[in-house]
């Protein structure tokens, strides 16, 4: 039996002295994904990024022999981490698949006085500063909870870490490194991603399901340049009109929901037991969380409604536009064009290809006015549904969560994407799936003041080597 204590402890001392300043580094890297960083190669912050965890893997994995690590680069893509640490007392031939990744979304405005993407700040038990907790943690997490499992002489199955730099922008450089490696990586039977997120600090949560992603740039174009508004308004529409035509073509203007059922996908009742046992848990913080300005309230009153729409269905935001200026430099012009960029998450089960095609063809066909009209779409990345858990795997999430946690575990779907994901689904689909990770209340990836909460990732951490240890064990 493992020494729960003993091993909580070496997770602890390695957090303290040496992952939290280890990361504090990587925070000060701007290694921005390929989509926010065009010339990403030529800045070489990708590269340091991945000098740093490397030096740091290869220093641990001198008390696992055996071990092996690799930098592998693919012409004309970013590079991933590939470690390969042989299994202990486990049977031979299983393998266990852990997942990250290393690069980071873009600054972002609004970050709090003394905070900021690239300045790493502790306070309070938590480390701010861009990709900490998404993602630059999990190849820390996922080597400690393997030495701290072999410190105790627990049983596990061979490891196999990969850790990419292209999820921000997709994971589209993913799929060659998958099949470049696939002999290397062999069939695992359990497959870890520590990307995900928690409904809170207080107890080890599962994600049972993911949204995919339709995207791309709406533009439409009235005139060839633009015109007085005392001139041209009344007699040529206005760009931002028709975009909000377009739109509406896609959701209610009203409720947000989105009107067409090409988007949509039946939830099935496990997955509605399941949110309605989340709601129990979290109540009204699904939304309190938010930072709602005062008087804003969030679209239903219904805990449970609110889950599922974050995870299983359809949900259209614009997140960026272009053709129009700064309200200081605005002046009294009907401007030649719009563009809005626009993100569409689709419920787990929905085909993201076919949903990209749909998008683009409704929001083309017959543009009001006879205006031109272009949708220029990004890569889509279909969702994820995991499997029903394996009697072995329910038992050690409970296990493990009662032990790190002192609560049971929860399981909730996320509203985001992780490609890796679906693409791993489709290639594994005999394995079992733990998706976790640190993304809980106010850790805000993406946005302004990201932190990572090192007590809870400590928690998970250990969580995550008893649960090798229960796969190592399982009959």
């Amino acid at each position: 039996m493992v020494d729960f204590p003993k091993l909580s402890a070496v997770v602890d001392r390695t957090w303290d002295e040496e992952i939290v300043p280890t990361l504090q580094t990587y925070i000060g890297i701007p290694n921005k994904s390929p989509a926010f960083d065009t010339d990403w190669a030529q800045h070489g912050y990708m590269d340091k990024a991945v000098k740093l965890l490397e030096d740091w893997a290869r220093g641990k994995l001198k008390a696992l022999p055996g071990s092996t690590l690799e930098v592998v680069r693919l012409e004309g893509r970013t590079p991933v981490i590939y470690i390969d640490i042989p299994g202990s007392g486990a049977p031979a031939g299983d393998t266990v698949l852990l997942y990250g990744h290393l690069d980071k979304q873009p600054e972002m405005e609004g970050w709090s006085e003394g905070l900021g993407p690239w300045t790493p700040v502790m306070r309070d038990g938590k480390l701010y500063g861009r990709g900490g907790a998404d993602d630059g943690y999990a190849l820390f997490a996922s080597l400690t909870a393997i030495l701290a499992l072999a410190e105790q002489g627990g049983e596990r199955a061979r490891c196999a870490v990969l850790i990419e730099a292209c999820e921000e922008s997709g994971s589209y450089d993913l799929p060659a490194y998958v099949e470049h490696l696939k002999a290397k990586i062999g069939s695992p039977t359990l497959i870890v991603c520590l990307d995900s997120g928690c409904g809170n600090y207080e107890q080890l949560w599962l994600t049972t399901s993911l949204r995919g992603l339709a995207a791309g740039l709406l533009t439409v174009e009235v005139l060839e340049h633009g015109v007085h508004s005392g001139m041209g308004s009344g007699i040529a529409p206005d760009s931002f009109r028709i975009a909000r035509q377009l739109l509406s073509r896609i959701e209610d203007p009203v409720t947000g929901k989105i009107t067409d059922a090409a988007f949509g996908a039946e939830i099935p009742k496990g997955r509605i037991d399941q949110a309605k046992a989340a709601a129990d848990i979290l109540g009204d913080t699904i939304y309190t969380e938010l930072p709602f300005v005062p008087g804003m309230h969030p679209v239903s009153p219904d805990p449970v409604e609110l889950l599922l729409n974050r995870t299983w269905r359809a949900q259209l935001a614009t997140v960026g536009a272009a053709g129009l200026p700064a309200p200081a430099n605005a002046g009294n012009v009907l401007r030649p064009r719009t563009s809005l960029k626009l993100s569409l998450r689709l419920p787990p089960t929905v085909d993201a290809d076919k949903a990209t095609d749909h998008l683009k063809a409704m929001l083309e066909a017959d543009p009001p006015y006879g205006a031109k009209v272009a949708f220029e779409t990004d890569p889509a990345g279909s969702g994820w549904n995991s499997p029903a858990l394996a009697p072995w795997l329910e038992k050690a999430l409970e296990d493990a969560s009662n032990a790190a946690f002192g609560r049971p575990a929860a399981l909730f779907g996320e509203g985001g994407s992780i490609p890796f994901m679906g693409m791993l689904g489709q290639a594994y689909p005999q394995a079992q799936f733990v998706i976790t990770g640190v993304l809980g209340p106010a850790s805000n990836a993406h946005g302004p003041d990201e932190f990572l909460h090192v007590p809870f990732a400590k928690k998970l951490t250990a969580a995550v080597a008893l649960l090798l240890d229960a796969h190592g064990k399982r009959s």
